[in-house]
């Protein structure tokens, strides 16, 4: 692009026209997708595979804010750093948005995208998502926890963990929030008061590690019960290969869950071939790619109720309608639990997690 003018492609139709327009273009730029991250490995080399289109990885390890920084550092540019594509934290998404970094499009697969995922006008849409759940080292564990309320057991003693300090880290605070949750039976308004009261009488009653759970901790037994994102856990799974064996809970209540989400640069070098990219995300093959690298695609529930999902890719998971009641925090209620679970957990918890 020779000049700092945003992409206003004409848009072809969903189809040969949209198919050609891109392979017209030749390349696709994505940045921030480790091939080992929700089967993107897969996802990348099957759009390939099928398009013909070749795909520049840019940065695989960058976060977020990198991503935008991209954006705003390459448009105008011919260096061929200019990500067409970004897959960005939901903030992210709406901070790219108000910012003008980001150009509307609607796949074909629009109205199976939840409402809450999604921005009302295209700029954005959530493509996967993770659900807290327990970690659970069945070596050590025989009465397996099935809810947050079954955490006081006295079977539990020195055994539950959190997979990061919840003063800082948000896969914690969404712990506590989702405990909290279920508590309060999906009282969002009390869910932070009540998830700090829950891991508070945890701590009382010695069932509380106060470090980061881990995979090695969870093997040498340290932490035998981990509260994490269910991706990361079933990937731990299968890592520790039976060596110990590991079960994956989904808590019957208080299903909260993670959304990263999609979008097309403003500034899109290729401005044809990302929207092809994102039609093949949000379609069968594309959603079941993610599955594959144990995030849930958005479109997760409405592929089950179709029968769109492969039975032995269902079996390596914990049961779909664990899935069914997920809840998606909005921005606005993810601010407030972090505000107040990070202000009240030493003085309500008194735990110093480390």
């Amino acid at each position: 692009m020779a000049s700092l003018q945003r992409s206003e492609p004409t848009t072809p139709s969903l189809g040969r026209g949209l198919i050609a327009a891109a392979k017209k273009e030749g390349s696709l730029n994505v940045i921030a997708l480790p091939r080992d991250w929700c089967g993107y490995g897969g996802i990348i080399d099957g759009f390939k595979q099928k398009y013909g289109i070749n795909v520049i990885e840019l940065n695989p390890e960058a976060g977020s804010g990198d991503e935008l920084e991209a954006i705003k550092s390459n448009r105008g540019s011919s260096n061929g750093q200019a990500p067409d594509v970004v897959d960005i934290g939901l903030a992210f998404a709406v901070k790219a948005k108000a910012e003008g970094l980001l150009q509307p499009y609607k796949v074909a697969a629009w109205s199976a995208i939840p409402l809450a995922a999604k921005d009302v006008d295209g700029h954005w849409y959530g493509d996967y998502y993770g659900v807290l759940s327990f970690q659970v080292n069945k070596d050590l564990v025989k009465d397996i926890p099935r809810d947050w309320g079954d955490l006081i057991g006295s079977e539990y003693a020195v055994s539950i963990a959190l997979a990061g300090d919840p003063r800082s880290s948000n896969q914690a605070i969404q712990g506590v929030f989702a405990a909290g949750l279920s508590i309060s039976n999906g009282d969002v308004s009390k869910a932070s008061r009540e998830g700090l009261k829950l891991f508070a009488d945890l701590h009382k009653r010695g069932n509380f590690v106060p470090a980061i759970g881990k995979r090695a901790s969870l093997a040498q037994g340290t932490t035998p019960i981990i509260i994490r994102w269910d991706y990361n856990a079933l990937a731990d799974r299968d890592a520790l290969q039976g060596n110990p064996p590991v079960e994956v809970v989904i808590p019957a209540t208080g299903v909260v869950g993670g959304v990263y989400a999609q979008a097309i640069s403003a500034y899109a070098p290729h401005p044809n071939a990302a929207k092809l990219w994102m039609e093949y995300l949000y379609s069968d093959e594309g959603q079941i790619g993610y599955l594959k690298g144990y995030c849930h695609p958005i479109r997760f529930n409405e592929m089950v109720a179709r029968k769109k999902i492969p039975a032995d890719l269902l079996a390596r998971l914990p049961p779909s309608e664990a899935y069914a009641k997920v809840l998606f925090p909005t921005l606005d209620q993810q601010a407030a639990a972090k505000a107040e679970i990070t202000r009240n957990w030493v003085g309500v918890v008194g735990a110093k997690v480390e």
